[in-house]
């Protein structure tokens, strides 16, 4: 039995040391067959050998059954274990959210003067990209006073942007 509470608690240990030392374990292991990736990700190995140590020692100390069977069921607890963490693993990995967004999105969108804009220099807007407040440097044709709302004209660089201020 203390066979079996060993690979679940070194099962343990290698989840904890897979999420707290992220990629860095399976770039070491980028050597061996194509590395870790996928299925035989450190995850879906730890959740494998912790199932097939605690089920076997549960097994062992419940049923009086010999290691022969423990072993067995702990295979098939660490292969249900492993298969449900992998397919856990793609559905967190997936990236199906939307594009990251880029500095042109800012084109036609409005904002507001921070930084009052003189005639031939920058000052600064605040303007929403992604839904997160960001100031950018501004420049305009003509001097923009601080607080009028203003409208994206260009995008000169990832940090200033071209506006003119909103007619109503």
């Amino acid at each position: 039995m203390v066979w079996f509470l060993g690979l679940g608690i070194g099962g343990l240990v290698l989840l904890v040391l897979a999420l707290v030392f992220d990629g860095v374990w399976e770039g070491v292991f980028d050597g061996f067959g194509g590395g870790l990736d996928g299925f035989l990700s450190l995850p879906v190995i730890a959740g494998f050998v912790s199932a097939l140590g605690f089920t076997g020692a549960l097994v062992l100390g419940t049923t009086g059954a010999g290691a022969g069977v423990a072993t067995g069921a702990g295979v098939v607890a660490g292969g249900v274990v492993g298969w449900v963490t992998w397919r856990f693993s793609r559905v967190l990995m997936r990236d199906g959210a939307a594009p990251a967004p880029r500095g042109e999105d800012l084109t036609g969108t409005s904002g507001a003067v921070v930084t009052a804009i003189p005639a031939a220099g920058y000052g600064e807007v605040l303007l929403r990209l992604a839904g997160q407040p960001v100031k950018y440097a501004a420049k305009a044709d003509a001097p923009v006073a601080r607080g009028t709302e203003v409208w994206v004209e260009s995008v000169l660089s990832p940090t200033s942007v071209t506006v003119r201020p909103v007619e109503r």
